[in-house]
């Protein structure tokens, strides 16, 4: 992943640049946890930049342990309130819900927007759109995706990252 023109910022809160990064050992619990394969982007992102929100507010990457603690509300909401149906020729209620590909949720944007990863590439659930977007084949193909496409929000070029503690985030997920 190409990480030159990322630029950690103070958190809002707190006024510190402190990182939560994931463990590699996280990492690798998670993938056989949930029978899943992270992509190298994915894994630098979280060992390098960890919990916070890229993009001044807009997307946020989840750490290992955040996926798996919120997996089964997450795919028991989905279930619930599923509304993609538009965009079933991308990706079927089935597929999303699937536990035998290991479909995870890696992260939302500010908007609500949530993305997936679905047989090692990435999609986008919009909250306001009953469309599915392929996003990318790997992490750093989708948050250029999200931050530049200009589908789900006006297209922007900077990359600041602001580190946030996600035991912080509680009931927000």
């Amino acid at each position: 992943m190409n990480f030159d023109n990322y630029k950690v910022i103070p958190n809002y809160n707190t006024n510190k640049t402190d990182l939560f990064l994931a463990e590699y050992e996280d990492i690798e619990a998670c993938e056989q946890t949930l029978n899943i394969s992270f992509d190298d982007d994915y894994k630098e992102y979280v060992l390098t930049y960890g919990s916070g929100i890229l993009g001044g507010t807009y997307v946020r990457i989840y750490l290992p342990e955040t996926i798996i603690v919120t997996i089964d509300e997450w795919k028991n909401r989905l279930t619930e309130y599923w509304f993609w149906d538009e965009g079933k020729d991308v990706l079927t209620k089935e597929e999303v819900l699937s536990r035998g590909f290991g479909t995870v949720r890696i992260g939302d944007t500010f908007d609500g927007d949530e993305i997936i990863l679905y047989k090692n590439e990435y999609y986008v659930l919009p909250r306001n759109s009953g469309k599915i977007y392929k996003a990318g084949k790997n992490l750093e193909e989708t948050i250029t995706w999200l931050c530049s496409s200009g589908i789900l929000t006006d297209a922007f070029s900077e990359r600041e990252f602001e580190p946030f503690d996600p035991s912080e985030w509680g009931d927000k997920l």
